[in-house]
């Protein structure tokens, strides 16, 4: 017999069960809307590089192009030095982001896992370093690559990024998770210490190793401050300085047109999404990991 507490429970149920409905609707439906207001700029974007000039200032506008082209791609590259930009872009990122992601961890994995003389203090020092501003040594940095004649070349824009102390840090909050029992076994073994890092160290800290990887190369591939400092020949010069100068006018003599301008931006985008694609699996659990654990 069903009395009217085990309705008024059935009830309570259903209520519950349609209230979270509506709750994930309303919120997927949120998440929807912005994900596509993010999406439309650089939909634009990609349909404004394939159009013709005088279908992008039509109104109003299309989002398919009716005349589809690649006009904007070729002057792109015939006017300007955009392939070298790119190479250059690229070699930096690439090199800056193994860089940063060998000795970060090499130095995180000390941090971490190593009980020296000063241990701590260093580790201080290194945290404290990160509240000094960018600004405020890029004129002493300057002056050091001036006098060491790296100017206008790869070691400006490398070197001094090799082991930033928010990459140690992050390394070393992941690296004290791993569990010091795996180490012992393995020297039992006879394994060297670097055979560690590399056997051991490495293939445990992989969301980490995936979070810098992104955070180093978007920081790299969008750097703009110091390569502006430190570049003044054309073909030295990096995508967001290229791009920026092409703008102005400043390498073609003449501001370029916007088709010529969304077709090299479209172009940026694409390492950028490669890159997270390939390592959006590790990116969020690395992310987390290292701001809870240690």
């Amino acid at each position: 017999m069903v009395t009217s507490q085990n309705v008024s429970s059935q009830d309570a149920l259903m209520s519950a069960k349609l209230q979270k409905r509506i709750v994930t609707i309303l919120f997927n439906l949120i998440v929807g809307f912005g994900g596509l207001l993010m999406a439309t700029p650089l939909v634009w974007m990609l349909s404004a590089s394939l159009k013709p000039t005088s279908e992008i200032y039509r109104f109003p506008p299309t989002l398919i192009p009716e005349q589809f082209t690649l006009a904007s791609y070729e002057r792109l590259f015939s006017d300007w030095p955009f392939a070298a930009w790119y190479v250059n872009s690229l070699v930096v990122a690439v090199v800056t982001t193994l860089a940063v992601l060998f000795f970060s961890s090499l130095a995180g994995f000390g941090f971490a896992k190593y009980r020296f003389k000063g241990n701590r203090v260093l580790f201080m020092i290194v945290l404290a370093s990160t509240m000094i501003p960018f600004q405020l040594i890029l004129v002493p940095l300057f002056i050091v690559m001036s006098r060491l004649s790296w100017t206008n070349s790869y070691y400006a824009l490398i070197i001094p990024f090799m082991a930033p102390a928010v990459s140690i840090f992050l390394m070393r909050q992941f690296i004290s998770s791993i569990p010091s029992e795996l180490m012992e076994s393995a020297r039992i073994d006879g394994a060297t210490e670097f055979g560690i890092y590399w056997r051991i160290i490495v293939p445990l800290a992989r969301p980490a190793f995936a979070a810098l990887a992104i955070l180093t190369f978007l920081g790299s591939w969008n750097s703009f401050l110091w390569p502006l400092s430190v570049l003044r020949q054309q073909t030295a010069m990096t995508l967001p300085v290229g791009m920026a100068s092409m703008l102005g006018g400043v390498t073609a003599g003449s501001e370029a047109p916007i088709g010529a301008s969304m077709a090299g931006a479209t172009l940026i985008t694409i390492p950028v999404i490669i890159v997270f694609i390939a390592v959006q699996k590790h990116y969020i659990a690395g992310l987390t990991a290292a701001s809870i654990k240690g």
